[in-house]
């Protein structure tokens, strides 16, 4: 039968020769935190979100070759799925009116990218999950024409063996097989990226970890799945089945997924780079000729490869990401967590609440994580990810002992808001900015509204007028599209009777 495997592509030596080359590259990431070869603080933030393709009819398009020529701006690039864009912005320092700034930057992009889709009927979308995706859309056909999605789909459905099952349980019950990772596409999602020495590395991480139910819980926005109502946030179901390479019998053996939570607090960065390795097999076992201890030895710094590509392969909801820049390593937090949408100054607002959080959570003199066992926070994760802004979350509140079950909008505002204000005061950014923004988060917490809790009255309401489920589905996405590009916060939209 020959040598190869998994569509003729690799070896059946490549994963061996692999697993080895990315020993190597721990080793070198390993040797370099040892010798302090990192980057000195600069307390710089990144953003990358993904986006829609959806016609005036509200449905999906699937042009976005024809819309990125268009563009022509690296800023811009593919995603999964033909009917997906992602725009990226430039890291910024944490400090003064960088929230105006980075509002201002988004704005004008997305402007732009959405004129040159005009051209092409189309019109760019923030939102979790467009509701208006069927199972139809998510074919094979419909890859984004980039060998390397093409080819992770083939190593991921190779792995798993058979069919991908989807199975979610809400308001309203989903269960479909897929054949391939195409349901992955329909997730859309900003990265919030914060770059930081090795030192602190493990706070921020511990600290981002702890605030993710929180973070969905005000951010939900993907209600919706193939037109049927489901978890508040099911982007994170969905994502995670999409993905799951383990058919049931590794899942009953305790097999761990891909798109993972994780298990534990850690100490230092090298602990999760290490779990990658014993976890996780290779999916892409592409090789380069650097060798990471010559490359030291003469004074250079490895780009390690072998050891990023995989890296990229683990879906860890806060991913440990390493960089080279200017020729000096660096160590990022990603945090995977939120939605796109739905408007500029939300997410913005988004971002300040996690960037201000973070990082007065993370230097605390008796951590959050000391408190909340490992377990609780992705309970408090799922829980967010059903409920939204009514979530319950258990959390150490202060002055109490122990956990106490809390509402999560009385959490926010009565505990978290101020430590994120806190947070942003120390990082330096303006008053203006810092009340603005999180100003955004206080009033949905008080009107009890997020894209996700706005999408559901719309659609509910559209029933209600006689809609049909598809007609309720494109007429809320319509007016979504429409109040999204006005740029009011989510909490003002309202709803139509």
């Amino acid at each position: 039968m020959g040598e190869k495997v998994v569509a003729g592509i690799f070896d059946l030596s490549d994963r061996r020769r692999y697993r080895a080359k990315l020993r190597q590259c721990l080793d070198g990431l390993e040797r370099l935190l040892r010798e302090g070869r990192f980057d000195r603080p600069k307390n710089l933030m990144g953003l990358e979100i993904e986006l829609n393709l959806a016609g005036p009819d509200g449905l999906p398009r699937m042009v976005n070759g024809e819309v990125l020529e268009r563009i022509a701006s690296r800023d811009f690039q593919t995603e999964l799925g033909m009917f997906n864009l992602e725009v990226n912005i430039a890291p910024h320092r944490l400090g003064g009116r960088v929230l105006d700034q980075l509002a201002e930057e988004l704005r004008t992009g997305l402007a732009y990218a959405h004129r040159q889709a005009a051209q092409r009927d189309a019109g760019v979308l923030m939102i979790g999950i467009l509701p208006t995706l069927g199972q139809e859309h998510l074919v094979e056909a419909n890859f984004s024409a980039v060998d390397r999605y093409t080819l992770l789909n083939e190593q991921i459905v190779a792995a798993r063996g058979e069919d991908f099952s989807l199975d979610i349980e809400g308001p309203e019950h989903l269960s479909c097989t897929t054949g391939s990772i195409m349901p992955e596409a329909a997730c859309t999602s900003v990265q919030l990226h914060l770059q930081v020495t090795p030192e602190r590395f493990a706070g921020v991480w511990n600290a981002a970890q702890a605030v993710t139910a929180v973070q969905i819980a005000v951010g939900a926005n993907a209600p919706f799945v193939f037109g049927r109502e489901l978890w508040s946030e099911s982007r994170v179901p969905l994502f995670e089945q999409a993905t799951d390479t383990r058919p049931p019998e590794l899942v009953a053996q305790g097999v761990r997924p891909r798109t993972w939570f994780g298990e534990r607090w850690i100490e230092g960065p090298l602990e999760l780079f290490e779990e990658n390795l014993r976890y996780f097999p290779a999916l892409l076992p592409i090789f380069d000729d650097e060798d990471p201890q010559k490359v030291i030895d003469g004074g250079g710094v490895p780009g390690l490869g072998e050891l990023c590509l995989h890296n990229g392969t683990v879906y860890r909801w806060n991913r440990p990401v390493y960089g080279v820049a200017e020729g000096t390593p660096h160590l990022r937090v990603e945090n995977r967590v939120l939605p796109a949408g739905p408007t500029v100054t939300d997410v913005v607002a988004n971002a300040a609440f996690y960037y201000g959080l973070v990082r007065t959570l993370a230097v605390q003199s008796r951590p959050v994580w000391t408190r909340l066992p490992f377990a609780e926070a992705e309970r408090n994760f799922e829980e967010a990810c059903r409920h939204g802004i009514d979530a319950r979350l258990r959390w150490p509140r202060r002055g109490r002992g122990g956990l106490a079950e809390v509402d999560t909008v009385t959490l926010v505002r009565e505990e978290l808001l101020p430590l994120a204000a806190q947070g942003l005061d120390a990082w330096g950014v303006d008053p203006v900015d810092r009340d603005l923004y999180l100003g955004v988060i206080e009033e949905r917490c008080r009107r009890r509204v997020n894209g996700a809790s706005w999408q559901v009255a719309s659609y509910r309401a559209g029933r209600e007028r006689g809609l049909e489920r598809g007609d309720a589905l494109a007429a809320m996405t319509r007016r979504y599209a429409e109040l999204s590009r006005a740029d009011e916060p989510v909490h003002l939209w309202g709803v139509r009777g």
